[in-house]
């Protein structure tokens, strides 16, 4: 069986997964979408999930259930209530097994916890198949929007490897989706989860240069995870370069494109120059519809010393 069919079948019961997260959903009506028996469908969803569907369905929506605790003023019944749990009890319980603490006590401290966030196997499967981590640039001239912005003295909450100098010799280093998830849902952040390439005076003994972390206030008190690090960064200058939107298969070309304006790049005719060692160079997510972000620090060339 053409293993594209396959992949978006299951595709179209993540969507419908995501459309009715509020109602009841059955076997019955996924294996409808899917094109498939019941059976079948449980199978090949499971295949590329690593879960079944009501273990995925459970997990996203105790994720999403997590988040509106975090940021809004909500009693916990009507969380509950809203994504199909039938009783404070039955949500409590399967909260806590998620997570590992009950849903009352996550409201009142809102911790860093481990949220669910599935990956669409169409994206990682297009990706895949037609390119996407390719490393030819494009032949195509693009724009890339330049602009100088201060970062105010901070905390970072990150995740180091072990000898890592880029997102993927991170990835085979350590469970970067799970830190990812973790990073996300911190709610003190005062910006997106970042990949970070330290400087050598932020490097630990033996462990990367590349991490993943989230800036948070220089007062954050909250739980710091097992195995991630809470370190102080100073006040900065950091010049921000944004690629053009692209199409998501993409992405390791925009990338390339990004990085060789980049090592063109003269900051001087902003009045700046490259300081590598006064905070960590960073990267967003990319993500095609706002183009690649990545950040250097720089320094003022009138700053006196």
């Amino acid at each position: 069986m053409d293993s594209s069919e396959l992949t978006m079948a299951v595709q179209r019961m993540q969507d419908y997964i995501e459309e009715n997260l509020h109602t009841e959903i059955t076997l019955k009506q996924l294996a409808t979408v899917a094109g498939y028996s019941p059976w079948h469908a449980a199978k090949i969803f499971k295949s590329a999930t690593g879960k079944t569907p009501f273990e995925y369905i459970r997990s996203l929506r105790l994720t999403k259930a997590a988040l509106i605790l975090r940021d809004k003023n909500e009693r916990i019944i009507d969380v509950a209530l809203n994504f199909v749990f039938h009783s404070h009890e039955g949500f409590t319980r399967a909260f806590s097994k998620e997570f590992g603490l009950p849903p009352n006590r996550y409201k009142q401290s809102t911790p860093p916890i481990k949220l669910f966030m599935p990956q669409k196997v169409f994206d990682t499967y297009y990706a895949l198949q037609k390119g996407g981590i390719s490393m030819n640039e494009s032949k195509e001239t693009k724009s890339v929007f330049v602009q100088v912005m201060e970062r105010p003295a901070r905390k970072v909450l990150l995740k180091r490897g072990v000898r890592a100098k880029d997102y993927f010799q991170y990835c085979e280093e350590v469970d970067s989706e799970e830190v990812w998830s973790i990073l996300t849902s911190v709610k003190e952040a005062l910006y997106e989860p970042v990949g970070m390439w330290l400087p050598n005076n932020l490097i630990k003994e033996n462990t990367s240069q590349y991490v993943q972390g989230v800036e948070v206030p220089l007062d954050y008190s909250n739980n710091v995870p097992d195995g991630f690090d809470l370190i102080e960064l100073q006040p900065c200058s950091m010049m921000v370069f944004q690629g053009e939107p692209y199409d998501d298969e993409n992405f390791m070309a925009e990338i390339n494109q990004v990085w060789n304006h980049i090592d063109k790049f003269d900051p001087t005719i902003y009045g700046f120059k490259w300081k590598p060692e006064e905070a960590p160079r960073f990267q967003l997510a990319p993500m095609g519809y706002r183009g690649y972000i990545e950040a250097r620090p720089v320094t003022s060339v009138n700053k006196q010393f």
